[in-house]
């Protein structure tokens, strides 16, 4: 005698609900995806820069942040950095790790890891409803009834719910997948946008927006450090953006959200210290003391930088002989060098945030299942969840793990 499938229906057609409807297909289940889009996987599309960064091989707890980041261990022990390789690679996928331990496809194509997933989604015969905006979730006894917009509603034993953040709307991301988890009793953590450029306060960012630096970026809050990251920073119309800018920017927007006043710390030359950099600019300055103090500048830092860090650093004559610069002149300009304060007046919005952070309370589920606490036969995956992981693959990376473990225990918990 043939026993009945389990029916589990997978809200969310992104990298974590694909995973979870192919774990739990795999685990014996018949798995309904839901995808409100008119395709599935769309934001894997734009990750990488259209690459696909889909892992980190340096992943572990401490890549990730929320109310309580160590909720991330059971998803990453029962599917880590070493089992997303196999499963990619058994489904296709070769691979290349690069810098700070990036993981892309060879084929360099984002394109690759969505085609291969929609393939295995196909043949394992997981059902897909494309054009399916979930309006309401309830629990009746035993089964779930969910409605979607259209009107037509679907039955299931368990719900995941894998609806994504807030952050990039064009990908149908909207918050509702929040206000669902809400309406089942869940409480949501406060959200804002993540890995995100940060806007600040001062009118010289026209005249220097689209320079690129290598340097270093520092916040403070209350004159002590609480964030740092060093790498390829560029100045934009609003402040600035850049890999350092993104992986600082999740602490901002928190002390932001918190009334708290935010300031960033600019080092545009990092590669000497202070003193060694002030004594690099008195021979220069000695070698050359006819040179105008803007010129001499000139190879030492962007050009179009020149006449907005002299401005900083109170000296209102560029034209005048470098040799004649006072000694308070020369310190300021080492000053604004090594360091160069702005103040965070906020992130750019929704559109341009990478990630969510905030999300459904962690403390509500169980982390060894991903199962609600509160609706027996609810799971969670992704985004949707207060975990929000570093720049650099590990946001996919929390995807594939808690998608994988969501989907298997949604299909195997009684």
């Amino acid at each position: 005698m043939t026993s009945i499938k389990k029916q589990v229906l997978i809200v969310g057609g992104g990298a974590a609900g694909m995973m979870a409807a192919i774990s739990a297909q795999r685990s014996g289940a018949a798995v309904t995806l839901l995808e409100r889009n008119s395709r599935v996987g769309k934001k894997i599309l734009a990750t990488g820069n259209g690459r696909c960064n889909f892992t980190n091989i340096n992943t572990d707890a401490e890549s990730y942040h929320g109310r309580n980041p160590q909720f991330v261990y059971s998803a990453l022990s029962a599917f880590g950095v070493q089992q997303t390789l196999n499963f990619f690679e058994e489904l296709g996928i070769a691979s290349k790790a690069e810098d700070l331990g990036k993981v892309f496809p060879m084929s360099d194509q984002a394109a690759s890891v969505l085609d291969i997933l929609r393939y295995e989604l196909k043949e394992l015969g997981v059902q897909i409803i494309c054009d399916a905006f979930v309006q309401e979730i309830k629990k009746e006894q035993a089964q779930f009834k969910v409605k979607l917009a259209n009107g037509i509603s679907l039955q299931g034993d368990s719900v995941v719910l894998a609806t994504g953040g807030k952050a990039y709307p064009a990908s149908g991301s909207d918050g509702n997948g929040f206000a669902l988890a809400e309406k089942l009793g869940h409480a949501v953590v406060p959200i804002f946008p993540a890995l995100v450029q940060l806007k600040l306060e001062g009118k010289c960012f026209l005249q220097i927006q689209g320079v690129k630096f290598v340097g270093t970026a520092e916040l403070f809050q209350q004159q002590k450090t609480v964030a740092k990251d060093r790498g390829d920073i560029l100045f934009a119309n609003y402040g600035v953006s850049g890999p350092p800018i993104l992986q600082i920017s999740r602490k901002a927007g928190a002390l932001l959200q918190a009334q708290e006043e935010v300031v960033l710390k600019l080092t545009l030359i990092d590669t000497l210290s202070k003193e060694d950099l002030t004594k690099l600019l008195m021979m220069r300055w000695k070698n050359r003391p006819a040179k105008t103090v803007e010129f001499s500048l000139v190879g030492l830092i962007n050009k179009r930088l020149i006449p907005v860090v002299l401005r900083e650093a109170g000296i209102r004559d560029l034209r005048c002989p470098a040799g004649n610069l006072t000694v308070e002149e020369r310190e300021k300009i080492a000053n604004i060098l090594t360091d160069w304060r702005f103040k965070v007046r906020g992130t750019k919005g929704w559109s341009s945030a990478q990630v969510t952070a905030g999300g459904v309370a962690t403390a509500e589920i169980k982390q060894q299942t991903m199962a609600s606490k509160i609706v027996p036969g609810l799971y969670f995956a992704g985004e949707i969840i207060d975990i929000v992981g570093q720049c650099g693959g590990f946001n996919l990376q929390w995807a594939w793990s808690s998608g994988y473990l969501a989907g298997q225990s949604a299909a195997l918990d009684e």
